[in-house]
């Protein structure tokens, strides 16, 4: 089936253990087709004995056959059962590791299109059918076959006129049953969308859950999951409909068509033509038939849904990042005192706003342990900068440097452990306080996280904890406030110890105390290496080495506080709206801002 084609790799690895369950696979389905031949030998030799005494031993040498059959089939079933399940696990791990693996090395671009609640809705949904097929309805599927097709075989072998009537008659089941297989794929896959569907409005609401329950619109976000849900059950039904079609129709078909060969059957006992036991084998190949197509048809079912499940895998699977990593990875210099940075002529756009520009021609360039702020309203471009720097996303026009080599032509996994973050929303993982903290490094040792801690000021509400540093923080940190998030955060990229330094509002959701503390952290951190700092609120970075003003994408101004204040007009306005009308060093009177081209890139 093209839409299983898929699983194809990740079958491979196992042929070893596929080819044992195929092994005692068919063992189970010959072992039940002997059954019936031995049931035979049992009517017509058992029961026809010339004398009481050897029809007694004939009885239980029959019955110790059938006995012997029976123990053959209960373990190549019993191996079967586990070679399968096994495999079905396995395969299922190994799809839904590939997947999250693949997921994780995407480019912000593919989450601007994919909700996290899609991608969760195949990780779980998708593939539980995939496991359930490999695990069970495929074994089955192939054990039925065997048996369907053995019985089938041994009733023309046995009852040939008759029987080759009847598979004629079965030939007429197959293009219904193809159409409604086809159907119910179509179906599946809208289901398994539908479905998709509302784990994501599930997972963005209880992502929100301060902020929907403060507008108190409960009942709303209630009644669009509930519009989701009754959407995808409505497709589930269809999907339902059509399969319970194609059961029945599968099912009364074919046992008409075996009626009539067994009424064929019984005719032909009457007439003297076949005896007894032939009849009894001739009903139980019967039967064993009926029961592998009623099985083929719910599986038929499962395949395609299983399909359409892979297939919506398949795609996770597919999507290539535009950010590859290059064919010929340059080797970025060591670095003493921090790392340089140039943005030559640098001009983009987000894929999701192709139109809207959110960097213009700007050129800069960062000295190896130089502090730089990035400052300007909101949608200035600040964060772009550093978004461009981690190579989240590539320039589409211009040249963007680390220490002298383009990121383009640097290893992703270098370039970004050159550079630690802090970004605005703080990341806190469900883990404890530890934890979260040495994820900046790994290897690091508790005494080299609980410096990090001090650093930024973290040690003192850490140990106050119930359980100090080993203390679990709860999904999202919900058991800190945004300050102590923020802090952790920091203690991270201290951590970290990168020659790169990234702070975008590192600050920002501190108190006034809090934020001096921090602050003084920070700027004892950043000693030896070069830090890039995004503020709205300047006096955090007024002692900055230098201050670059963006707007709309373009490099307004870049100079010290004192400079742009004289000269810059923009700044002077940023300013003005934060700092002390009364105090001496306000503002004067705003001035037209400079075009980028009256003064030199630095």
């Amino acid at each position: 089936m093209a839409g299983l084609s898929g699983l194809g790799p990740f079958l491979r690895p196992y042929r070893l253990q596929i080819a044992l369950a195929v092994l005692f696979l068919v063992g189970a389905a010959v072992t039940t087709l002997v059954v019936p031949a031995a049931l035979r030998q049992l009517i017509d030799q058992g029961f026809n004995a010339p004398d009481a005494g050897t029809r007694l031993v004939s009885l239980r040498e029959h019955f110790l056959m059938l006995f012997g059959a029976g123990v053959a089939l209960a373990l190549f079933s019993a191996s079967r059962y586990y070679a399968v399940t096994w495999l079905g696990e396995r395969i299922t791990a190994d799809v839904r590791t590939a997947v999250y693996s693949h997921v994780l090395r995407q480019s912000p671009e593919f989450f601007e299109t994919t909700q996290t609640g899609e991608v969760l809705s195949r990780l779980t949904a998708d593939t539980t059918l995939v496991q359930t097929v490999v695990g069970s309805s495929l074994s089955l599927g192939l054990r039925n076959t065997v048996m369907g097709v053995g019985a089938l075989g041994l009733l023309v072998w046995t009852n040939p006129l008759v029987m080759t009537q009847v598979l004629g008659l079965l030939v007429l089941v197959v293009l219904p049953a193809v159409y409604f297989g086809r159907r119910v794929r179509r179906l599946s896959r809208a289901s398994q969308d539908r479905l998709a569907d509302s784990s994501a409005i599930a997972a963005e609401v209880l992502n929100a859950i301060p902020v929907v329950q403060s507008y108190t619109q409960e009942g709303l976000e209630a009644q669009r999951f509930s519009t989701a849900t009754e959407r995808t059950f409505g497709t589930a039904v269809k999907r339902i409909r059509a399969r319970s079609i194609l059961v029945a129709f599968i099912i009364s078909a074919t046992f008409a068509g075996l009626l009539w060969g067994l009424y064929q059957g019984t005719q032909a006992v009457i007439h003297g033509d076949i005896t007894a036991g032939h009849l009894g084998q001739t009903v139980f190949y019967i039967i064993i038939l009926i029961g592998s197509v009623a099985v083929l048809a719910e599986v038929w079912g499962d395949l395609q849904r299983a399909a359409a499940a892979t297939e919506r895998l398949m795609e996770l699977l597919s999507a290539r990042s535009p950010i590859q990593q290059p064919a010929r990875p340059r080797a970025l210099p060591a670095v003493a005192g921090g790392s340089s940075v140039r943005l030559s002529d640098v001009g983009f756009h987000y894929p999701s706003r192709p139109l809207t520009p959110a960097l213009q021609h700007v050129s800069l360039e960062v000295r190896p342990g130089e502090t730089v702020a990035l400052v300007g309203p909101s949608g200035a471009g600040k964060s772009t900068v550093f978004q461009l720097l981690l190579r989240y996303y590539d320039a589409q026009q211009g040249r963007i440097e680390v220490d002298g080599v383009d990121v383009r032509e640097a290893a992703l996994d270098t370039l970004r452990s050159r550079i630690g973050l802090v970004p605005q929303d703080s990341v806190i993982f469900s883990a404890s306080a530890m934890d979260n903290i040495r994820y900046g490094r790994p290897d690091a040792t508790d005494d080299e996280v609980i410096a990090a801690a001090r650093a930024a000021h973290a040690d003192g509400f850490l140990r106050a904890l119930p359980e100090g540093y080993d203390t679990f923080l709860g999904e999202r940190g919900v058991r800190l406030s945004g300050g102590q998030r923020q802090r952790i955060s920091i203690a991270r990229a201290i951590l970290k110890n990168a020659p790169l330094l990234l702070l975008d509002e590192a600050t920002s959701a501190l108190d006034t105390e809090s934020e001096r503390a921090v602050q003084a952290a920070l700027e004892q951190a950043m000693q030896g290496r070069t830090t890039l700092v995004i503020a709205h609120r300047l006096s955090t970075v007024i002692n900055a080495d230098r201050i670059a003003v963006l707007d709309h994408g373009m490099l307004v101004d870049v100079g010290t506080h004192a400079e742009l204040m004289a000269r810059c007009g923009l700044y002077q306005q940023l300013a003005s709206a934060q700092f002390d009308s009364a105090s001496p060093t306000a503002v004067s009177a705003p001035q037209p801002a400079p075009s980028p081209a009256s003064f030199p890139a630095a």
